[in-house]
């Protein structure tokens, strides 16, 4: 028996759909209403093999950063991003199992490896891990509790909108594919606004 490749088209439509909201039941749905038949873990394995990341090279004059719980099973990450406040573009994502401030000063030196933002002004609530970090890259940085502040926190509330689709955790999902699975949210994200 020989498989049928399904069209590119159709990968990247599921690939899009997923990533914006549907669960993969519905995704496969979608897929059978164009006649193709796949698994979940199909669609699933299209998502995390395209490597989605967003995009370098991103030059702001200001940065919103923070940070947030995400579980995985019963163990708690702590994911870290950046977000342009102009246009609610994820510059960073990144997740850890723990906070300290060598993590969040890892978090800035790899943002300022792939964007131009030693001359923006970086918007913290009251976060001294992220304060620490900025100061220790001689970055400029702003209380900021609301604001422009918030656009890290809409986008916050949008991951953990999406990941009660996994009972309000990652379920039987390794560090490695929930921190792929947010990079490509970021960049499906970034695609949306």
């Amino acid at each position: 028996m020989e498989r049928e490749a399904t069209l590119r088209l159709l990968m990247k439509l599921s690939i899009q759909l997923h990533l914006a909201g549907p669960l993969l039941s519905n995704t496969v749905r979608v897929l059978e209403d164009f006649g193709v038949e796949r698994a979940r873990s199909t669609v699933h394995n299209w998502v995390h093999k395209t490597d989605l990341q967003p995009e370098s090279g991103r030059n702001p004059d200001h940065v919103a950063v923070d940070e947030t719980v995400i579980r995985l099973d019963d163990e708690q990450y702590w994911l870290y991003a950046a977000v342009n406040p102009k246009s609610n573009e994820l510059l960073h994502t990144k997740l850890e199992p723990t906070r300290t401030k060598v993590i969040a000063s890892n978090f800035v030196r790899e943002l300022r490896e792939k964007h131009d933002v030693d001359n923006a002004v970086f918007l913290i609530d009251g976060n001294l891990l992220l304060q620490y970090a900025c100061e220790r890259h001689d970055l400029e940085f702003w209380y900021e509790r609301h604001g422009d502040r918030n656009s890290v926190e809409r986008i916050f509330c949008g991951i953990k909108r999406r990941t009660t689709s996994f009972s309000n955790c990652f379920s039987n999902a390794k560090a490695t594919t929930a921190d792929q699975w947010l990079k490509s949210f970021a960049f499906a994200w970034n695609q949306f606004i």
